[in-house]
This record gives C-alpha cells, structure tokens and sequence, in this order.
C-alpha cells in the first residue's frame, strides 16, 4: 500500500500539477507591475518599518484593533502595518471597499487624522 502513495507522488510531483487553477492558486497572477512599483524607493515596504519603541507599539496597536473588526477576510486581516516616525502605510489586498475603509478608520483612529496612507486595493477576482 505505502509504495502506491509514493508511486502516486512521484506522479503527481512530475506532472506538472503547479499548472492546476484550484481555488488557492496564484498561477495566473502575475506581479510584475506591483514589483516594478515596490522597487520604486519612495515606495514603503514592510522593510522601513521603524523600529522605534511609539512606532512599533502603533503597529501593535492598529493590528489588534484590526483584527477586532468583524468579518474580516483572510487578506484583510494580514495587511501589511508600516509605521515610521508616526506616519502608517497600509498596503496589500482587501475583498472590498467596506473592508478598505474600516481597516483606514482604525488606522486613523490610532495615528491621527492626515498621518494615514491607505494604498490597500480591493482585489477584483
């Protein structure tokens, strides 16, 4: 029986399954515009997160009170925090515009009004 599942395996590994377009694939995205942007030095990443004490304690901030809002979705709740010298940069994909405007609500609500930039998109697939 155990030499069936591997035989299986070694199928599946040479068939060419990373073309499968099952409900989690990303084999037809494509990111190279998002790349290109990110590689832009006016554009923040994850990586100029500030590693200020206030900076640090306003992303542990607005992440916990994003995760409080209800029916969040999975990307909604993983958007990327960057925080420095009291500015956030929200970025990354969201299922709506309702999801995009709580998650800034909250944001403004921990670092002011004018010190928020919303870049999160709404995904369209």
């Amino acid at each position: 029986m155990r030499y069936i599942f591997t035989a299986a395996g070694f199928c599946l590994l040479f068939s060419g399954c990373d073309t499968y377009n099952g409900p989690n694939s990303t084999a037809d995205r494509d990111n190279t515009a998002v790349n290109k942007r990110d590689a832009d030095a006016d554009t923040l990443t994850p990586m100029d997160q500030s590693n200020a004490k206030a900076d640090i304690d306003q992303v542990a901030a607005i992440r916990a009170a994003v995760l409080e809002i209800d029916d969040l979705s999975i990307n909604g709740r993983n958007v990327k925090i960057i925080t420095n010298q009291g500015k956030v940069v929200l970025r990354g994909p969201v299922a709506t515009k309702a999801e995009r405007d709580a998650i800034g609500k909250v944001a403004e609500d921990a670092a002011g009004a004018g010190n928020v930039n919303n870049l999160l998109e709404i995904q369209t697939n």
